[in-house]
């Protein structure tokens, strides 16, 4: 399989990162710590934001991949990190304000401009393809891509529960909009270690495959948004997604949905879309251009 990188340079290098996109516009994107379970840090954060804004401006990208190196997603936050925090001295909102990070998925809405959430302001799907071990701020992650897929038996924790802290990362918000209300009471209360197959019937995941086929169907999905589903129906519908989850008036969101309709109705997409359907033949989408929300 062919793959290249975007022709534009990273600001940063990286180091506790990678990423590929393939000839299809499938991205994948890997925390690279593999010898440290991929556990998170402020160095993992910056590389990542800036991987993510660089693909999500790159029209050859329709989808982005996100997953682990080795045989796990990501620990959590690194332990090291963790004990620096331990004397009770430091000031840890101060430490971990990303000001001079890359902005990906900003602009949008207020609500997005924040930690994490900024993953519902980006304008391709992101699928979280969870390879192994899922724990603290790694479920947050996966909580906030849009699709998740775990290999059979992975383990997921929140954690924090037994670390003496809250719940991090708005698990306490997402969670009980993933799983509802008595699983996410379960999961964030009791720390405990829970496996794929237990997160699939809480509904946190969409599916579990085994691990002779994890690759090929993560790939396998992440191929048919990248190649049948139109880049701007894709970008739209996310922007209606979360973007009314922040609403109350049900009528206002199908009156909205009304008015998206007749835009798209006069885009080249809507045309293709239809004459692929009448031909029997795959559809031919435009890529997205420029970094319009």
């Amino acid at each position: 399989m062919a793959f290249h990188h975007t022709t534009e340079e990273l600001p940063v290098e990286l180091k506790v990162t990678a990423y590929e996109v393939d000839t299809d516009g499938v991205a994948t994107v890997r925390f690279n710590r593999p010898d440290r379970g991929n556990s998170w840090t402020t160095r993992m954060n910056a590389e990542y934001r800036h991987i993510m804004a660089l693909l999500d401006a790159d029209p050859a990208v329709r989808v982005v991949v996100l997953t682990g190196s080795g045989k796990q997603f990501c620990v959590g936050a690194d332990f090291r990190a963790l004990d620096h925090y331990a004397d009770g001295d430091k000031d840890y909102v101060a430490s971990v304000r990303a000001d001079e990070f890359a902005q990906p998925g900003h602009g949008v809405r207020d609500e997005f401009d924040h930690e994490l959430v900024w993953h519902w302001g980006l304008r391709k799907p992101v699928i979280a393809a969870i390879n192994g071990a899922c724990a603290g701020i790694a479920v947050a992650i996966a909580g906030f891509c849009d699709l998740r897929y775990a290999i059979e038996g992975a383990k997921l924790t929140t954690a924090t529960a037994r670390l003496g802290l809250p719940a991090e990362y708005g698990l306490a918000w997402i969670l009980p909009r993933l799983m509802g209300v008595t699983h996410a009471a379960d999961v964030l209360l009791t720390g405990r270690i829970f496996r794929a197959e237990e997160a699939k019937q809480m509904g946190f995941l969409n599916d579990v495959f085994s691990a002779e086929e994890f690759d090929a169907r993560i790939h396998a999905i992440a191929r048919t948004i990248a190649t049948t589903v139109s880049p701007q129906a894709a970008l739209t519908t996310k922007r209606q997604l979360y973007g009314e989850l922040m609403e109350l008036n049900v009528g206002e969101c199908i009156e909205q949905s009304k008015v998206l309709i007749n835009e798209l109705m006069h885009g080249g997409d809507y045309r293709e879309g239809v004459e692929a359907l009448q031909q029997r033949r795959p559809p031919r989408f435009a890529s997205l251009r420029g970094s319009q929300s």
